[in-house]
């Protein structure tokens, strides 16, 4: 017997997805060979590690929550020579693989991340944060001198990494206005000795990066011969290596496909060398879709790694020194989030799961890539979900989600979305837009952004749903807009510029006001709406233009708005001015506000109502309207 789309039985609810572990990061040791890897279980991060056939035992307890607290976060922890050394709690730690108590090295003021351990493991480089000032901070690993300042002067740095000779720093560092996917710079630091033998800062060099050119990722190679990094200097996220001899530049890969990310987090890995420093073991990302590569840095010949083609998204590349195997997170748009290994022959290994994988991927929905012409002819990207296969699918057309990632730069890839397959296995479609302004598929679709946040967004959706329409894969008079943060913007901006052409809205800790977000956002993004909409006062008219909240009387169509009290990037009173315009216009809307959360849920049961509220909406405004 049929059912209504959109009221299919699912196995698939808040409590379940509340219940699953997020991974975060994967790394071997290079003394003991054994594997590491940070997850998250709800609001508390955990560590866990597992050495050859043994069970997974966990390093850290509820005493000390995991995290890197520096903007977004990323970057808690490295492990070398036996060791583990992580941020909790406002400091860094360390603590023996072989068990014992975390030893505390740092007092606990500001904010810490992306550890990293020097070749003779006596200091600790990281990125510290401090009243609004960031820079590089040294600690010795015993932790009987007090933190130092390293580097400073930058506005921003991440991802640093040491020389095998322990005499030279790589790392990136940006200035407002830029993000670091816009523009950075890779710099050594070279390093000197005083009498007591602690590092100290020789030389600051710039080798790479400027304010249009985005660098990712420097990893010296372990003969100590070149470093190698991320370049969008040719208008892709290239490989490139830096000769330190010759001080000589050279691309190693050409496809047009990126292999880095958007650096929203600390701590982020494309790529990891080989312990003979031949090649290099890295993530390729084409149309949303990843793959590892070997990439040969004599030849840049590049291979495909066995033993991986069932996972379509793979993060946080990590290669054992002693056999050669390679770690990661992976996963498929069917198969949920995995940490696994494989040797050079394939044989895969899965050390951790996300959570029960009670449901065959056969009974979830695939994406498919698909493309469709914008307003003025140029292609626009997205992922499209038809209802999951199921005995219940009724004759008709489908309603349709219509996704929108945050960021704005970002992308939404072919990796397993819980959220994606709640509403897939109810009965509904859905549509991932990535628009253009999306990372993913070159620096000149990305750079569609630039001035035009609230323009290409908006209409890239719009001609998706007239795509959806004109190959009849979903029913789009009953299309709901969706989003979160940027995405959530999108979402207010649509329903206020167009109303009527969605039939309900689910808004996430949304932007409606870009003069409040301007002044009131955190420091990563201060700047941020400079490269999106202008610097004021000039701009003041597209600031205006792109604010839904100065249009909120336009917005007719039923809209459900979530905000986290503690937000400290997009501030709860930008949803609290939204939910007062609808609430004294009678416009049908819901608005619920969950205590503690920040921006994106954490907490079980924020997640668990989350999802039983914005089924119920739909169910009134969509399904049963």
């Amino acid at each position: 017997m049929s059912s209504s789309y959109g009221t299919w039985k699912s196995p698939i609810d808040g409590a379940s997805i509340a219940s699953g572990v997020s991974l975060r990061d994967v790394q071997w040791d290079n003394a003991s060979d054994t594997l590491v890897w940070w997850e998250s279980r709800g609001p508390q991060g955990v560590l866990l590690a597992q050495q050859g056939a043994d069970a997974a035992r966990e390093l850290t307890d509820r005493r000390h929550n995991v995290a890197g607290r520096v903007g977004y976060g990323g970057g808690a922890f490295t492990v070398a020579g036996g060791k583990v050394f992580f941020v909790a709690n406002a400091r860094l730690f360390s603590i023996d693989l072989r068990g014992g108590d975390p030893v505390s090295l740092t007092p606990a003021f500001g904010s810490a991340a992306a550890p990293a351990i020097s070749p003779d493991g006596d200091w600790l480089v990281f990125v510290h944060s401090y009243e609004g000032v960031d820079g590089l901070t040294l600690v010795d690993t015993a932790g009987k001198t007090f933190p130092q300042k390293l580097a400073y002067g930058s506005d921003f740095v991440m991802q640093p990494t040491w020389h095998p000779r322990g005499n030279i720093i790589a790392a990136i560092t940006w200035n407002h206005p830029q993000m670091p996917w816009n523009g950075s710079e890779l710099r050594l630091l070279r390093l000197g000795r005083d009498v007591r033998d602690i590092p100290y800062l020789q030389a600051n060099e710039h080798i790479a990066g400027d304010k249009e050119t985005a660098i990712f990722q420097p990893q010296f190679s372990p003969d100590g011969r070149s470093l190698a990094y991320i370049s969008d200097a040719s208008g892709w996220g290239q490989l490139t290596l830096y000769d330190l001899e010759t001080q000589s530049q050279r691309q190693l890969t050409s496809a047009e496909a990126e292999h880095g990310k958007p650096a929203w987090v600390q701590g982020m890995r494309s790529f990891a060398w080989t312990a003979d420093s031949r090649a290099l073991i890295a993530r390729r990302n084409q149309r949303g879709s990843s793959s590892l590569l070997r990439v040969d840095i004599a030849s840049g010949d590049c291979e495909a790694l066995p033993g991986w083609e069932r996972y379509t998204h793979l993060e946080q590349p990590a290669v054992s020194v002693h056999n050669g195997a390679v770690a990661c997170i992976a996963s498929s748009t069917v198969i949920p989030p995995r940490i696994v290994s494989a040797n050079h022959a394939g044989k895969a290994r899965i050390h951790r799961r996300r959570g029960p994988e009670n449901l065959p991927p056969a009974s979830l929905s695939s994406a498919r890539d698909i493309t469709w012409q914008g307003d003025d002819g140029d292609i626009v990207h997205g992922l499209f979900y038809p209802p999951a296969p199921s005995a219940e699918s009724p004759p008709g057309l489908p309603p349709l989600i219509v996704d929108v990632h945050g960021g704005p730069t970002s992308q939404r890839s072919a990796a397993f979305s819980s959220e994606v397959q709640f509403f897939t296995t109810r009965g509904y479609a859905v549509l991932q837009v990535n628009h253009r302004g999306s990372t993913g598929y070159g620096k000149a679709y990305m750079d569609m952004h630039r001035g035009n946040w609230g323009v290409y967004d908006v209409a890239d959706c719009l001609a998706g749903l007239r795509h959806i329409a004109q190959q009849e894969l979903a029913d789009t008079k009953k299309a709901v807009i969706m989003g979160g943060s940027a995405g959530g913007f999108t979402v207010l901006q649509s329903l206020a510029r167009h109303p009527g052409v969605y039939c309900a809205g689910i808004c996430s800790y949304g932007v409606s006001n870009q003069f409040s977000l301007l002044m009131d956002t955190h420091k990563f993004e201060a700047r941020y709406s400079y490269w999106l909409l202008g610097e004021l006062p000039s701009a003041a008219e597209t600031y205006r233009e792109r604010s839904p909240l100065l249009y909120a009387d336009c917005i007719v169509d039923p809209v459900i708005l979530f905000q986290g009290t503690e937000d400290k990037v997009v501030p709860q009173d930008q949803s609290d001015s939204i939910a007062a315009s609808l609430r004294r216009r009678g416009i049908p809307h819901e608005y619920h506000i969950f205590e503690g959360e920040g921006h994106g849920w954490r907490k079980p049961e924020t997640i668990e109502i989350f999802y039983q509220k914005m089924e119920r909406f739909l169910l009134q405004h969509v399904i049963y309207a």
